[in-house]
């Protein structure tokens, strides 16, 4: 694994967008179309590199602080309105 991890401290910048590019098309930079095998290999390949390289909010895959839909709006209480609340 370390092999792995040496690669991975060789890429530059310029290499990174390379891999996020080919993986985003799905091809390389001269059209050929990238194998699932390389696919899979430059998706870890950039992972691995954003980990040391990048804050975590733009990393691959960052979503965020996640919190339930409900508790951002209240929910209207239907049931116990004034005929001037209803819409008729």
């Amino acid at each position: 694994m370390s092999s792995f991890l040496d690669a991975i401290r060789t890429i530059t910048p310029e290499i990174y967008e390379n891999l996020k590019l080919a993986v985003e098309l799905g091809k390389w930079g001269d059209g050929r179309k990238l194998t699932p095998e390389q696919r899979e290999l430059c998706l870890q390949a950039m992972i691995a590199w954003e980990q040391e390289n990048l804050p975590e909010e733009e990393r691959t895959g960052f979503m965020g602080t996640q919190e339930c839909g409900s508790k951002k709006q209240p929910i209207p209480n239907a049931l116990f309105t004034n005929a001037s609340e209803t819409r008729h």
